[in-house]
């Protein structure tokens, strides 16, 4: 084989190599993001759950703004928005498209108190002493929320927390595995060289340096490569998720890149080790099988 084809052949190698590593560490960095925002996530879907206080008819406003306000200090409560009969009969005819005041001759609807849950209160052992807690106050009718909603989502997001990181140990372990298996194939490939310097009287360490000086470039070049998909992907979630998933929080993002720098570098180096000591220690008639 002449030299010209002996270097395209390497680099073809090592090609092969740094996509297969990038590949590994973009799906490695997905689960990373995932894990990261998984907190976020649940307390933007749960901070958007709520109830609505409807208030009695004869109740007057300066007591309703009152209890506005108590709600509003409330340590369950994020937002709470006061909507009287007027605005409640207005919303009303816009989704219906006609003034039904007009056809009945009067405003059947309550004046209410939208209010929004703080994240940590959004569960239904909580929305039960919440509702009764708001029930004691004379001026309240009737505490509305969707009991088998808030129960869903509350049940769904401790299941998702569970699978996601189950899934994210076994990926971490597939993905440990197809980057040793990558590298060993690597260096299984210049194992008569390992063999040739042997040969020659280099030491273990000073054959094992260009090996590992190689594997770190290797990680790095993965890892970019791993970066530039993963932003790739966050930039086009931030569009359909806004103010949840995007570049916003610098802080995360960095966290979720440097994991991905140092899972590949670590990670290539380990089975680069590991992988030429075995061809360090093996017979030169086992370097055939």
């Amino acid at each position: 084989m002449s030299s010209t084809a002996a270097k395209r052949k390497l680099r073809s190698s090592y090609a092969t190599t740094i996509i297969s590593i990038s590949l590994v560490l973009f799906l490695l960095g997905i689960i990373g993001f995932l894990l990261l925002n998984a907190s976020r996530l649940s307390v933007y879907v749960k901070e958007n759950l709520g109830f609505t206080v409807l208030i009695k008819d004869n109740a007057r406003e300066a007591e309703v703004m009152r209890l506005q306000k108590i709600l509003n200090a409330a340590p369950y409560v994020r937002s709470a928005e006061y909507i009287n009969k007027e605005r409640a009969a207005g919303v009303l005819k816009g989704e219906l498209g006609e003034d039904f005041v007009e056809f009945l001759g009067y405003n059947p609807l309550l004046a209410s108190i939208e209010v929004k849950l703080a994240a940590d209160w959004a569960r239904p052992d909580s929305m039960a002493r919440i509702e009764s807690q708001v029930l004691s106050f004379p001026e309240v009718k009737e505490v509305y929320y969707q009991k088998n909603l808030l129960e869903a989502i509350h049940d769904n997001i401790r299941r998702i927390s569970l699978i996601l990181s189950v899934f994210s140990v076994l990926l971490l372990m597939i993905a440990m595995a197809l980057i040793n298996n990558t590298i060993r194939l690597s260096v299984y490939s210049r194992r008569f060289l390992i063999r040739t310097m042997q040969l020659v009287g280099a030491t273990r360490v000073f054959i094992r340096r260009p090996f590992l000086m190689k594997s770190v470039l290797h990680g790095l070049a993965g890892a970019t490569v791993a970066i530039i998909l993963l932003s790739a992907v966050i930039y086009g979630l931030s569009s359909e998720l806004n103010g949840v998933i995007g570049f916003s929080n610098v802080l995360l993002i960095g966290v979720l890149f440097v994991f991905v720098v140092v899972t590949g570098i670590v990670l290539t180096l380990v089975s680069t080790f590991f992988a030429v000591n075995k061809y360090l220690r093996l017979r030169t008639d086992e370097l055939y099988y």
